[in-house]
């Protein structure tokens, strides 16, 4: 380790290499396009960071910063607490090709001191820590984990593919999960449903939920539903959330949760499992270009060609990948990353370690989103349900 002399001597050498800024003129080159970034780690820019600023911690900044800015010619200003971290920052920059680079004086210290605009960070020290691989994401950090703090997710079922999406949410901070389902835990659960528990067997499935998420992340608020989707309460219930979870297990709550998510603009993410196979996809009535459900299934199939796992069985762990895809396209919705399952059905075959995917498109003549569809009710989808199986 250097002594205090070898360091001073560094630091020396280094302001005799790097350019150094004020905090005030840091801010102005800000104004005209320079990218500041706060060097300090995520604990300590949970209490306040310049407005603005990209939090990326020093010790993942060469692993990073090509990600998060990948033009080496933009000014980039290097803040750290006091000012000595930044210019260690700096030269890394410096060294990897990027040509105008300077660090701030005084840090963060001097920075607040001139009372300089600031933002206080949304994160706590637990969160911080709690999402701390996450929040080193640059496509999330600390904006896209405050909009998944905000974030309202709604699932239909606490079980097969509502237990693993509903585990995966709860552990990257969406703030608020809605479980419905009107079931109680059964030992034949277990095989499938990782979110229950032998000791919990005999009550409510949303209970035993509960019980699981608090368990692993206190700071999300678990919403219960202890009843049956029908045509009476569906809006009543997905009303007000940002996305919906489909783990029904049969077709008129399907149709139901189709009918629901158009007429309230919620994007439904849709998951199905059969024995040793699953399909998962998205259908998002903001988008003009997304299908919906009835573009894939215009009517139910018979009962007897789409038996559910208690008829058919299901191989424990299918769930929980087709679980794990939904909970996946959840976050992407909610953060705005990537290119989520619009206009296409994925599809996974387990025995043979496959995955497809089939070109999905929206269907001018769909019954439910074409030009010609009309809703009539509730209950007149819940009786076309009926009828047809």
């Amino acid at each position: 380790m250097p002594s205090i002399t070898q360091r001073d001597t560094l630091l020396a050498e280094l302001r005799g290499r790097i350019s150094e800024v004020s905090p005030a003129d840091a801010l102005a080159h800000q104004a005209q396009g320079a990218l500041l970034i706060d060097v300090r780690e995520d604990g300590e820019r949970a209490a306040g960071t310049p407005a603005g600023a990209l939090g990326l911690s020093r010790g993942f900044l060469e692993l990073r910063i090509e990600q998060a800015e990948p033009d080496r010619a933009r000014p980039i200003l290097a803040l750290c607490g006091s000012g000595m971290r930044s210019l260690l920052a700096a030269e890394s920059l410096q060294r990897m090709g990027y040509r105008d680079v300077h660090s701030v004086a005084g840090g963060f210290e001097r920075w607040k001191g001139e009372g300089l605009p600031i933002v206080t960070g949304a994160l706590d020290a637990d969160a911080a820590e709690r999402y701390a691989r996450q929040l080193r994401l640059p496509q999330v950090g600390e904006a896209g984990q405050a909009k998944l703090a905000a974030a309202k997710v709604v699932l239909l079922g606490a079980g097969g593919l509502g237990a693993p999406a509903a585990l995966y949410l709860a552990a990257a901070g969406v703030g608020q999960l809605t479980l419905v389902d009107d079931d109680r835990v059964e030992r034949s659960n277990l095989h499938r449903q990782v979110i229950h528990a032998d000791a919990r067997v005999g009550i409510a499935k949303t209970e035993s939920a509960r019980i699981a998420l608090n368990a692993l992340n206190p700071r999300v608020r678990i919403e219960t539903r202890s009843e049956r989707l029908g045509a009476d309460n569906v809006e009543q219930l997905l009303a007000g959330h940002d996305v919906l979870i489909d783990g029904a297990d049969n077709f008129p709550a399907r149709y139901l949760l189709a009918a629901a998510s158009l007429r309230l603009w919620l994007p439904m993410v849709y998951g199905a499992v059969e024995r040793f196979s699953g399909q998962v996809s998205v259908f998002d009535p903001r988008r003009a270009d997304s299908p919906c459900y009835r573009c894939l299934f215009p009517e139910p199939p018979a009962a007897a060609d789409a038996p559910n796992c208690s008829e058919a069985g299901v191989l424990g762990v299918l769930p929980g990948i087709v679980g794990l895809l939904q909970a996946t396209e959840a976050l992407k919705l909610i953060l705005g990353l990537g290119e989520p399952l619009v206009g296409r059905l994925l599809s996974f075959d387990a025995l043979g370690m496959r995955f497809r995917e089939t070109r999905l498109p929206r269907d001018p003549e769909c019954p439910g989103c074409g030009a010609g569809a009309r809703f009539t009710g509730y209950e007149d989808v819940a009786a076309f349900c009926a009828s047809a199986a």
